[in-house]
């Protein structure tokens, strides 16, 4: 028998794709789990697969590569799309679907499905890196051809089965987790008018009940790498730091009416406190040690690059090529940062680095040999020259037509 391999995580969607391959399909199912921090029992996982009708399971641990391999460019890049989404899930799709190639052609199998729907961006971002990574894998995309309507039909589905799943049709939101967020999307977020109930979130605390004293982080940076942040060097263990430290300050809750690639859009709440934590200590840093043609193109191509990576173009020339660029600015940008946390405020609380561009003597507003208050004269009269002709010109023409 041909094989499928599964992109498994247990939860509602990919629950009920086995028993459904199962009856369309003439293929052994390999499910594949793959831990970017999800925090879940991966034992129950396991059994469950096998329970539901996999012939075997992968669990790949693929926590250290994720963080060191895709989150450090997140931070370097400083990646938000919209302005708002630090990209959780945009970011963990590719390395999945890098474990799920390794696996298919490992076991020879000639088609990958997923439980995305038809509706989503993940469908785009895990097929088109498979295409990407092995272009001879067919993918099978249930959400795409079978009957099941809705996420209620879904239930109703695994109810028949006998599968347990761990959502009910009054606790219906689809959540995504992993080491850098939480997602939460569905149900009443459907409706815009509806604000969203602090009582989903999973990581953050909710403001009315956040720590009512600050916290001071530090966060020491080498070029562009966190290396170290309130004596913590291991790069997992510094997200899972920040994550409960921040949440515990209601910091990194974003409620986002997103446009997705597909064409709508879609109300998403993320919870990013590790991100939103370690952005704002890179961009002080940046700031102190980028050039200002540097810092600003940089901003621009932040947008761009936010784009290819929310729309899943990761393996592709394009990023490769931003990531390049980014890592050349990211030469000098090494020290420390403090910050102040309080109240969902990340509030800056001193920079400190061999490599500032600033300089007190030349900015304050003493004498400063490198600066003479008279030179400014001449500056403004070049760099307004086009302004003052463009006028000139226009008040000649007003006499000429008088």
């Amino acid at each position: 028998m041909d094989k499928v391999v599964l992109a498994y995580s247990g939860g509602l969607d990919t629950s009920i794709i086995i028993p459904w391959l199962k009856e369309n399909y003439d293929l052994e199912i390999v499910a594949v789990y793959v831990d970017v921090g999800q925090g879940e029992d991966t034992e129950y996982i396991r059994e469950k697969a096998i329970k539901s009708g996999a012939i075997k399971v992968y669990i790949e641990d693929a926590r250290r590569e994720f963080v060191d391999e895709y989150l450090s460019k997140a931070i370097k890049a400083r990646a938000v799309y919209e302005g708002k989404y630090l990209l959780g899930t945009s970011f963990a799709r590719p390395i999945i679907t890098k474990k799920l190639v390794e696996v298919a052609e490992k076991e020879g199998a000639k088609y990958i499905a997923h439980g995305c729907t038809g509706k989503g961006n993940d469908q785009v971002r895990f097929e088109v890196s498979i295409y990407a990574l092995n272009p001879n894998i067919k993918v099978i995309a249930p959400w795409r051809i079978w009957d099941i309507k809705s996420r209620e039909d879904a239930i109703d589905y695994a109810n028949s089965k006998g599968i347990e799943v761990p959502v009910t049709k009054e606790k219906i939101y689809s959540v995504d987790k992993n080491l850098w967020h939480v997602s939460h999307e569905g149900g009443d977020l459907e409706d815009i008018k509806n604000p969203h109930n602090p009582n989903m979130y999973d990581v953050v605390t909710p403001l009315e009940a956040a720590k009512d004293t600050p916290d001071i982080v530090e966060i020491t940076f080498e070029k562009g790498n966190v290396v170290e942040v309130d004596g913590i060097h291991d790069s997992i263990e510094i997200i899972e730091y920040l994550n409960k430290l921040g949440g515990q300050h209601g910091i990194g809750i974003v409620d986002i009416l997103e446009n997705r690639l597909v064409g709508m859009k879609s109300r998403g709440i993320y919870e990013t406190p590790a991100g939103t934590i370690l952005y704002e200590a890179h961009r002080a840093l940046e700031y102190a040690t980028l050039d200002k043609e540097t810092l600003h193109f940089k901003e621009v191509i932040m947008h761009k690059y936010s784009e290819i990576v929310y729309n899943g173009l990761w393996f592709t020339t394009i990023r490769e090529a931003i990531d390049s660029f980014i890592e050349t600015t990211q030469q000098n940008v090494t020290g420390k940062v403090k910050l102040k946390l309080y109240k969902g405020n990340v509030i800056p609380y001193g920079v400190f680095t061999e490599n500032a561009l600033y300089d007190k003597d030349i900015s304050s507003f003493g004498f400063s040999e490198l600066y003479n208050h008279k030179d400014a004269e001449g500056f403004i009269k070049l760099f307004g020259l086009p302004v003052k002709i463009k006028s000139m010109m226009s008040n000649k023409q007003k006499d000429v037509d008088a």
